[in-house]
């Protein structure tokens, strides 16, 4: 775990560096190999094409960018055995991806922002989702999530998955394989793990550890939980306030469900 962290911690101070002497750099390392790629060098690429995002979850619209095959990129370090690729952000924002996710139905691709033609800004920030963005094609092929798209990307690794890494967040063996906990694990690493932390067990730093120091679940009731991942702004505020609304497209009812199972069943162990 502390490797891992550390790695992360040199990834951004070496991407930091560079980008100051030659523009956005995206860090990737698989399998031990580090490579550093530059937005030019990039847009460089032979397998650079113009993709067409009829719907980008971002923006709220269509969009249209340069971009690379994530797929080809990766390919370049060889076969790797870990299942999960992780994506960090500079803002903070730390997603895993799944193996089989990236290889899958659904087509993802680096989009990178072209410094001569900037990207419009993202709907209420002040900055756009560039230099580099992990988006989707036909992502509604594997029910991608808008927490599947990174933006503002600084680093990417291959690791394990969260539950090899973080055990603690697992539930436990016995649990049977119907349970609405078991499935809100996978939708709580796919949605909230991006941002949020269990037990000090994760990389987001968005939002805040929901087990430590007390579970959210001692002190929110499942009426308040299901408002709050529904529609934040409508049951609180806080200084900037980044969570987003998860409307029945993104988390299904079932699915919300099985996240707040999944939360009561890490609280009861924890005690």
């Amino acid at each position: 775990m502390r490797l891992f962290c550390l790695l992360g911690i040199l990834l951004a101070s070496m991407v930091s560096a560079r980008a100051v002497e030659s523009g956005p750099v995206l860090a990737v390392n698989v399998g031990g190999a580090m490579r550093q790629f530059t937005a030019a060098e990039l847009l460089g690429r032979r397998d650079a094409a113009t993709v067409k995002i009829p719907l980008d979850p971002s923006y709220g619209r269509a969009m249209t960018y340069r971009a690379v095959p994530l797929r080809a990129l990766l390919s370049l370090f060889g076969r790797d055995p870990a299942d999960t690729i992780e994506v960090r952000a500079t803002d903070g924002f730390v997603a895993q991806l799944p193996r089989a996710l990236i290889e899958g139905k659904p087509v993802p691709w680096i989009a990178i922002e072209d410094p001569a033609h900037p990207w419009p800004r993202l709907p209420k920030k002040t900055a756009s989702a560039g230099p580099f963005y992990l988006v989707w094609q036909n992502p509604e092929r594997s029910g991608i999530s808008p927490e599947q798209w990174p933006y503002a990307m600084a680093a990417m690794a291959s690791v394990a998955s969260p539950a090899q890494r973080w055990p603690a967040i697992a539930v436990d063996r016995s649990v049977p394989a119907d349970s609405p906990a078991r499935r809100g694990q996978a939708v709580f690493a796919a949605n909230c793990l991006t941002c949020h932390r269990l037990d000090g067990s994760g990389e987001g730093s968005v939002g805040p550890d929901l087990l430590r120091p007390v579970p959210a679940t001692s002190y929110l009731t499942d009426a308040g939980l299901r408002a709050l991942i529904r529609d934040p702004a409508a049951v609180r505020s806080w200084p900037e306030q980044r969570m987003p609304a998860f409307d029945e497209k993104v988390i299904g009812d079932a699915d919300l469900e099985a996240v707040i199972a999944y939360l009561r069943h890490l609280a009861s162990r924890r005690h």
